[in-house]
């Protein structure tokens, strides 16, 4: 799949079929969210995979109710935990870095996963301490996100974008790209 299909068409997936994911493809967005670049390359990410039933019980603890995404966690046959070392990163300008290299990384499994056929979601609405304790994180890691993964039982529309004119800018603050 060409890489503009792949970001032009990946959705969030809440609904997932009851069909389990081969391992061969989660080593595959594994190996493609290692890829990512990162800070001074000194790749901060770590990633658990839930493909069973263990550790679920705890993350759907760590998830508000009113969380619509809580029942993509619960039936979604795996899930990847997607963790950050903030010691294993930097800060420039105030900037922590742990997070954008982590959300960089992120984004690579997310994409690598629509391109294999499988629909993600990233979330972070959750009690990352809760998370840390139910899944034996330690302590120091930071739960940057979660996704559910399986292959989609849902086709969602596209959501609005804004118009290049309003985001990018040439040359000067305000002066439209397009």
């Amino acid at each position: 799949m060409d890489l503009f299909q792949v970001v032009r068409d990946r959705r969030s997936i809440r609904k997932y079929q009851d069909r389990p994911v081969e391992w061969e493809k989660i080593e595959q967005l594994l190996d493609a969210a290692r890829l990512a670049p990162s800070w001074k390359n000194m790749q901060c990410w770590r990633f658990l995979v839930l493909n069973g039933g263990e550790g679920r019980q705890a993350l759907l603890d760590a998830f508000p109710e009113d969380n619509p995404g809580k029942k993509a966690i619960a039936s979604a046959p795996v899930v990847i935990v997607v963790c950050a070392d903030p010691s294993e990163s930097g800060v420039e300008n105030g900037i922590e870095y742990y997070v954008a290299d982590t959300a960089i990384a992120f984004e690579h499994l997310c994409l690598a996963a629509h391109a294999l056929g499988l629909g993600s979601c990233w979330m972070g609405w959750y009690d990352e301490r809760a998370v840390r304790e139910g899944l034996g994180i330690p302590e120091g890691m930071r739960v940057v996100g979660i996704t559910p993964l399986g292959y989609p039982d849902q086709e969602p529309k596209p959501r609005p974008r804004k118009q290049l004119s309003e985001i990018a800018f040439v040359g000067q603050w305000g002066k439209a790209a397009c």
